[in-house]
C-alpha cells in the first residue's frame, strides 16, 4: 500500500488497536500522546512480516541485510555515505543511548541536554547510565520557534566534567532541525574540547518537504568520539518491533563492535529487522505519501490553533509529527494536559516532563486524519473556553 485514503481513518477502528496509545485510556478519550501513528502500515513492511509468519521464522536475529539495507538509505536520502560495517543493531533508540554514554563516557561524568527534550533522556542518563545531567536549553524565537544556543553549548562543552552531549536531531519535543552550520559548529566545540556527541537522529526520515536534515556524523571527522542513532520505528510505525541502530565513525563503532555486550544486540527483534530492512528498501513511496499528509496537517495545526486556541503559540515542526504547544496565556498551570484529559477528553503529552521551558506547554501527536484532528482541536478550545 504505497498510497491510503487517510481521510476514511476512524476512531472505532483505531480502538481496536490493542499497543498502549489505545489502551492507556478509556474509548471516551482520544490518544494523541504516545508516539504510535494512526496510519496503515506499509504494504512492503506487512509483505515481509506475513511471509516471516508463515515460514514459522520468529528466532533470534541474524541481522540479514539491516547494514546494508540502512546504507543505501542512508545514501540516498542524505546523500550520506555510510559503510556497513560502521552500523550496529540495537532493541530501541534508548538502549543505543543508553549503551553509547556508558561506553563513551565515566560514571559520574556530565551529559549535555537541551530542553525541553524528550524525557527518558534525563532517567537514561541520571538513572541507568549513572552520569549527571548538565542542562542547556534551546534558544527560543520570537515567532516560537526553537534553535541551539551555541553560546551556551560553548560554555558547557569547556566544563570539565562535560564528558558528552545528547543531541536530539531532529528535536523531540520542538521539531526543530538544526543547520549544517550549527552542527558543524557543535562538531568544532567537541574535538577542542574532548566531548563525545550521541546523536538520537530516530525523526530524520520525517524531515518535513524543504527542510533538510543533516546527519551529524556527516560533518564529523572519522576519528571523532560521536555517534548517530537511528531506526525505522518513527518513520514507518515499527516500535514494537524493536529494531534501531548505532552508526559509529571509524574510531567509535570498533568500540561499540568491540564492548557492546551480545544480549544487547541480540535483544534486537528478528521481526524488528525484517521489517526494517522492508523500510528502507521498500518504504519509500509510502514515506512520500505520509510526509505529504504530515506536511499538511501541521499547517492545519496552526489554523485549527488560531480558530480554538488563539492565544497558544505553536511552531509547525521542521520534522516529525509531533506540535509542541505553549498554553501558558491561559494560565491553565504548569502541567494543562490534566485539565485537557478530564475535560476535553484528549490524551497529550504533559509539559513539565520535558524539562526547563515544559511548563505550561503540551505535545500533541498529529499522525491521524484531519478530521481526527480537528475534533481533537474543537474540543481543546471547548474545555480551555469553559474553564476560563
Amino acid at each position: 500500500m504505497t498510497a491510503f485514503d487517510v481521510d476514511a481513518l476512524r476512531l472505532s477502528d483505531l480502538q481496536e488497536r490493542q499497543s498502549i496509545k489505545y489502551r492507556a485510556y478509556g474509548p471516551d478519550v482520544i490518544p494523541a500522546w504516545v508516539a504510535e501513528m494512526d496510519f496503515p502500515l506499509a504494504e512492503p513492511i506487512a509483505q515481509a512480516l506475513h511471509a516471516a509468519i508463515d515460514r514459522s521464522d520468529t528466532g533470534y536475529q541474524s541481522g540479514k541485510g539491516l547494514r546494508e539495507a540502512f546504507s543505501d538509505f542512508a545514501l540516498r536520502t542524505w546523500q550520506w555515505s555510510v559503510a556497513p560495517s560502521r552500523v550496529t543493531g540495537v532493541p530501541d533508540v534508548l538502549t543505543g543511548v543508553d549503551w553509547a554514554i556508558r561506553l563513551l563516557t565515566s560514571p559520574g561524568d556530565g551529559v549535555i541536554i537541551t530542553t525541553p527534550v524528550y524525557p527518558p533522556f534525563f532517567s537514561t542518563i541520571r538513572d541507568i547510565a549513572e552520569r549527571t545531567v548538565v542542562d542547556v536549553p534551546l534558544a527560543r524565537g520570537v515567532e516560537g520557534g526553537y534553535s541551539l544556543d551555541l553560546d551556551a553549548l560553548a560554555q558547557a562543552f569547556a566544563r570539565p566534567e562535560v564528558r558528552a552531549f545528547l543531541l536530539c536531531s531532529p528535536h523531540n519535543p520542538t521539531g526543530t532541525v538544526p543547520s549544517r552550520a550549527e552542527l558543524e559548529r557543535v562538531a568544532e566545540l567537541a574535538v577542542e574540547h574532548g566531548v563525545a556527541v550521541i546523536s538520537d537522529e530516530i525523526h530524520a526520515p520525517l524531515a518535513m518537504p524543504g527542510v533538510e536534515h543533516t546527519p551529524y556524523l556527516s560533518v564529523a571527522a572519522q576519528d571523532a568520539d560521536a555517534v548517530c542513532i537511528v531506526a525505522a520505528s518513527k518513520t514507518w510505525n515499527l516500535p514494537g518491533l524493536k529494531c534501531a541502530q548505532i552508526v559509529g565513525t571509524e574510531r567509535t563503532s570498533a568500540v561499540i563492535h568491540d564492548r557492546l555486550p551480545k544480549e544487547v544486540v541480540y535483544g534486537t527483534g528478528h521481526l524488528g529487522v525484517i521489517a526494517s530492512v522492508a523500510a528502507y528498501r521498500e518504504g519509500g513511496p509510502w514515506r512520500d505519501h505520509v510526509l505529504g499528509i504530515l506536511d499538511r496537517n501541521r499547517h492545519l495545526m496552526a489554523d485549527l490553533i488560531a480558530e480554538h486556541l488563539p492565544l497558544a503559540r505553536y511552531a509547525p515542526p521542521g520534522a516529525s509529527y509531533l506540535a509542541w504547544i505553549d498554553l501558558s496565556a491561559y494560565q491553565l498551570g504548569p502541567d494543562p494536559s490534566v485539565m485537557l484529559l478530564k475535560e476535553a477528553k484528549v490524551a497529550v503529552n504533559a509539559g513539565p516532563t520535558f524539562g526547563a521551558g515544559g511548563d505550561g506547554h503540551v505535545r500533541l501527536n498529529m499522525a491521524t486524519s484531519p478530521a481526527i484532528l480537528t475534533r481533537m482541536l474543537t474540543q481543546m478550545g471547548e474545555a480551555v473556553r469553559a474553564n476560563e
